[in-house]
């Protein structure tokens, strides 16, 4: 049966597929650890029944098998057209449409094939209480970098894990075994140093929280480091030497949407809340709304703007949102201080 359940994880369009036991994760009190010392920050959904994430037969009872799969998103490292700036950064998942619903439409097509089977199950892309890198560890897709996120052999670290949770009695397949051996690129790659040791992450840290989670202001001890980042951050994954074997992903649902990265940093910040659901329709940044995606392009205004971007930003201090406003007039101080231009109300060089 496990040869058949792969054979129609395949024709889903999965890339990979292996089998766990269902039992409590690995890490299952690493994990509460890291709850208890607030590493999660404002996630407060990670800290709700932690048991039941830490043992998926407790979301389905009778659960038996974790079939861990794994679909390849990597689309080359230049996603801009040559005629555009290339003046801002998103994860690279983010490019184009969301990988949530995708993903699921393919899971639901391989949750009809098991139901064939006699097989109850649960599928989850990213939603679900799963731990799903210690079942993907566990099952050899790959194994668990210092980075905490999943590698593997052939997609690097380019690949988004799906898990299904099925009644079904499957034989496991053995783990791989960690392969990353003495490197620690990605803890150096880290623009905030949230990486804290090899396999913790402090996410209070982290630009991909920062960016995409977090819900108020950036801290401004953190401004300087996100850079260009307007949505996540890949520097932990780009570092690592096993993406040399990745492969070019064939579907274009992840390749790079020509009407974003056309733009210049400082465009976005003429959205307004109908143009920002119309040009990030169907992808992972339109939940973030459009006021705390001005934020993130104000803060990355300020790292890299120059006096062209300035009556953007100026406009952009007076919008009635609040968040906006305070960081587009952070990131106006910011241009003109590092060009030394006079401020325009006071008289005064930054």
């Amino acid at each position: 049966m496990q040869a058949t359940v792969k054979s129609l994880a395949a024709k889903a369009g999965f890339d990979a597929c292996r089998i766990a036991r269902a039992n409590e994760a690995r890490h299952a009190t690493t994990f509460r650890q890291w709850l208890d010392a607030g590493c999660h920050g404002d996630m407060a959904w990670l800290a709700r029944d932690p048991q039941r994430r830490c043992d998926p037969r407790e979301v389905l009872p009778g659960c038996r098998s974790v079939i861990c799969l794994a679909t390849n998103y990597y689309t080359g490292r230049n996603p801009f057209p040559q005629t555009a700036a290339g003046d801002f950064r998103l994860a690279r998942y983010a490019w184009n449409a969301d990988y949530h619903d995708r993903i699921a439409q393919r899971l639901a097509t391989l949750d009809a094939g098991l139901l064939e089977l006699g097989g109850a199950q649960r599928c989850y892309v990213d939603t679900g209480p799963v731990l799903e890198r210690d079942f993907a560890s566990a099952a050899g897709l790959g194994w668990n970098g210092k980075s905490t996120m999943q590698i593997h052999r052939q997609l690097g670290t380019w690949s988004l894990l799906a898990v299904v949770l099925t009644t079904l009695e499957l034989p496991a397949d053995p783990p791989l075994g960690n392969h990353c051996g003495s490197c620690t690129r990605c803890l150096s790659a880290c623009p905030t140093q949230a990486i804290t040791a090899p396999h913790r992450l402090d996410a209070r840290r982290c630009i991909a929280y920062l960016t995409i989670e977090h819900k108020g202001p950036i801290p401004m001890e953190f401004r300087a480091a996100l850079g260009d980042r307007i949505f996540g951050c890949d520097d932990c994954l780009d570092a690592c030497p096993w993406n040399r074997f990745a492969a070019e992903s064939g579907d274009l649902t992840f390749h790079a949407r020509p009407a974003i990265f056309a733009r210049r940093l400082r465009d976005f910040l003429d959205l307004d809340d109908a143009d920002f659901r119309l040009l990030f329709a169907d992808s992972p940044v339109q939940r973030l709304k459009r006021p705390r995606f001005l934020r993130n392009v104000c803060v990355a205004l300020g790292n890299t703007g120059s006096p062209a971007d300035l009556t953007n930003l100026r406009r952009a201090a007076n919008d009635p949102d609040p968040l906006i406003a305070e960081h587009a007039a952070w990131a106006v101080a910011q241009v003109e201080a590092r060009e030394g231009l006079p401020n325009p109300e006071t008289g005064q060089t930054g």
